[in-house]
């Protein structure tokens, strides 16, 4: 178990490595001269596809045909130069871990076997943190798979954001970034997984926190085809129209104070209120729409004493 954890902290490059033409042959005698032996854990060998099952963990929602088509281009050419990697499930099967692109093009193909690392992994939550983190190190996720990636990571295994920034070799800023992806609607949402909008553009979208300000922003870029430095600017139109609604009184004190709610309020990606009481004191309240957010906001706050 602690061979498995160790490998995850240095990177999966201390733990997975690139199949030699030479290994595989090898690998092939000596399943094929010992057909009643069961292949020893962290070693790679040929496994019938047939009993290999699906990853129950796989962040990809989207399978794209053209580049399932190249893959499968690629694997004809010159074969599957990268082993999948799997764990042994018993009665003879073994459970997917990474690599069902190369799964999906090798059975289309109509090949019955395929090289895979075998990993000694018995708990799930280690199943899954493998997994997602494989997945996300190796497979090209759109950004929608790879925020719900970091959040099954956050809610499913216990990481914190940190923890995950250092596992997938990001920064940390990063991996917050993508999470506050999930707070955009469904429809602007789909957009990203489907290519119709960029990370740049939800980026500026996710500043917003209404949902319906959001959505009539995302039907003009769809509409005008508008790049990422236009919506910025719309973004930033948005922000000094809400803070005239907000504080139409001439600049005092107290419009000082409203600028730091906005700009609070900007980086917390969320509606912040600060409340001055007798002299300087005061309160400031700021809003979450689910556990999921608040869990968001404490990360983003605790991050200071980091």
């Amino acid at each position: 178990m602690s061979k498995v954890k160790g490998g995850l902290g240095k990177g999966l490059s201390a733990l997975i490595r690139p199949v030699a033409e030479q290994e595989i042959q090898s690998s092939q005698a000596r399943v094929s001269s010992q057909p009643g032996s069961v292949p020893a854990a962290d070693s790679v060998m040929h496994i019938e596809i047939a009993k290999i099952r699906p990853n129950p963990f796989q962040p990809r929602a989207d399978f794209d045909q053209q580049a399932l088509d190249e893959l499968k281009e690629s694997i004809r050419q010159k074969g599957i130069i990268q082993a999948v990697t799997v764990r042994r499930a018993g009665d003879g099967m073994y459970d997917l871990i990474s690599g069902e692109r190369r799964i999906r093009a090798s059975q289309e193909l109509g090949l019955t076997a395929i090289p895979a690392y075998i990993l000694d992994v018995r708990t799930e939550s280690e199943m899954l943190e493998l997994a997602l983190i494989e997945n996300l190190q190796r497979e090209h996720l759109n950004s929608i798979e790879i925020a719900i990636s970091y959040q099954r990571l956050m809610h499913d295994v216990g990481l914190s954001a940190e923890d995950i920034a250092q596992k997938v070799s990001k920064d940390r800023t990063t991996v917050v970034n993508f999470l506050r992806l999930l707070k955009l609607p469904t429809t602007i949402q789909d957009a990203l997984r489907k290519g119709r909008l960029t990370m740049g553009h939800a980026r500026a979208l996710v500043g917003i926190p209404d949902d319906r300000v959001q959505l009539k922003l995302f039907e003009q870029i769809v509409k005008k085809d508008l790049n990422v430095r236009q919506v910025e600017k719309l973004v930033r139109d948005v922000g000094k129209k809400a803070h005239k609604k907000i504080s139409p009184r001439p600049r005092t004190a107290g419009s000082a104070i409203d600028d730091l709610a906005q700009r609070m309020q900007q980086i917390l990606a969320t509606r912040v209120k600060v409340n001055v009481h007798d002299g300087d004191k005061g309160e400031i309240m700021i809003e979450f729409y689910s556990t999921d957010d608040l869990g968001r906001l404490f990360d983003l706050i605790s991050s200071i004493e980091r």
